[in-house]
């Protein structure tokens, strides 16, 4: 009886808060339970709610209390939901709350238009301190895969999660159409074998619709950054990448063993990393590669039939550098209180000065954030006092999270 009561109770709640023009909020915690009603007071699981088992509707928000959300083996919590272009289902942190998979997220066939926000995503468990077997699935590395992997889903969007110290940081393959992945941050994924490096920060293969890859930062691990990727029965196209941050990190390659088209590469700020547009395909139709600033790296635009390559300066290790910092800030498309930033500091100064009028106003207060310590103390924090602010800068490139407290 008392199992029937929480479920009539459930059904009532569904009633009342999901009548239609009314989005409703529902609540998941650590220690939530499959028959909980989705409130603060009774919060549902995780596994529940994001497979699609509880009474969420277009429109309605998914908040993840505070805490840590693992399970094992099985560490891939399964996502299987169903919103609408006009009313999308929202997956994100309580206000003002860090939420942790320890583990990972997988995205299946059958979900569509559906935000996750503000996530942090990683493993726990330490990688080894020795190179391991061979190969990409070796037998003798047994620590699980963790990240992000979209096996599906149509017009999703991935914003500002950070994903880091998994197997591989996010798969984004073919099944996940037209859907975007928005400034994340990503970094030390992977794992180092008796071969070679293994894992990467982002691996993708795309046909149809578009995949939008802009704003996120990625760094350090063992693989590539970006590797849109496949073999000659793969398809690698139709990808947009805007924006991008990466450094002291591997290739940025959109190329593989089948011809590519609908290439566009643009504004993308890459220190000590190449891009390499095309791999052994024997030709790829079209690419547009535009305004990107590659330093102490390399430009390989290989075999395509048409190419439209303009504004892009490409400064090498021993080339000459530009007399003053170039300065790059980009406000996040969907949260106005946060930026990226990328300094190159050609001079090697102590501090540079940022123009952020466009980001902040005189009074406002901000955090200066490290991307691989996201949940850490600010570099840097204080008070918008004119159109610039003093960052302080090591060495000759820095990146950052500029935030609105």
């Amino acid at each position: 009886m008392e199992l029937l009561g929480k479920a009539m109770m459930t059904i009532l709640t569904a009633a009342l808060i999901s009548e239609p023009g009314l989005a409703a909020k529902w609540y998941v915690s650590p220690q939530g339970t499959s028959t909980g009603r989705g409130t603060i007071e009774s919060p549902w699981d995780i596994e529940s709610a994001l497979l699609g088992e509880q009474p969420v509707q277009p429109g309605d928000t998914i908040y993840l209390l505070e805490g840590i959300y693992r399970r094992r083996p099985q560490e891939l919590f399964s996502i299987k939901l169903l919103g609408t272009a006009d009313e999308p289902i929202h997956i994100r942190p309580t206000p003002n709350q860090r939420v942790t998979i320890d583990g990972g997220l997988q995205v299946q066939g059958g979900t569509a238009h559906m935000w996750i926000w503000d996530i942090e995503i990683l493993v726990s468990e330490p990688n080894p301190t020795q190179p391991v077997s061979p190969g990409s699935h070796p037998e003798d590395f047994k620590r699980p895969w963790g990240g992000l992997h979209m096996h599906g889903g149509t017009g999703c969007k991935y914003i500002n999660l950070v994903i880091h110290d998994a197997r591989q940081g996010v798969s984004f393959w073919s099944g996940a159409k037209d859907s975007e992945l928005h400034g994340c941050i990503i970094y030390d994924n992977g794992w180092i074998g008796t071969d070679r490096g293994h894992g990467h920060a982002i691996y993708t293969q795309n046909n149809e619709g578009i995949k939008t890859i802009a704003d996120c930062i990625m760094t350090g691990g063992y693989g590539y950054s970006l590797h849109a990727y496949g073999s000659a029965r793969a398809d690698v196209s139709n990808y947009l990448a805007e924006g991008n941050i990466c450094y002291d990190a591997g290739t940025f390659l959109i190329g593989g063993g089948k011809p590519s088209h609908g290439v566009r590469v643009f504004k993308n700020s890459l220190y000590g990393v190449n891009m390499r547009l095309g791999y052994s395909a024997p030709y790829n139709e079209d690419c547009e590669v535009r305004d990107n600033l590659i330093v102490n790296g390399g430009l390989n635009i290989n075999k395509f039939r048409q190419v439209v390559n303009e504004g892009n300066l490409v400064v090498g290790l021993q080339d000459s550098r530009p007399e003053s910092p170039t300065v790059i800030l980009r406000p996040n498309k969907y949260d106005p209180a946060r930026a990226n930033l990328a300094i190159f500091n050609w001079n090697r100064q102590k501090s540079v000065s940022v123009n952020v009028s466009d980001f902040l106003k005189v009074g406002e207060k901000y955090r200066l954030m490290n991307p691989r310590d996201f949940f850490g103390s600010p570099v840097q924090n204080g008070t918008c006092t004119s159109e610039q602010i003093l960052v302080p800068v090591e060495g000759e490139f820095a990146a950052f999270v500029l935030l609105k407290s």
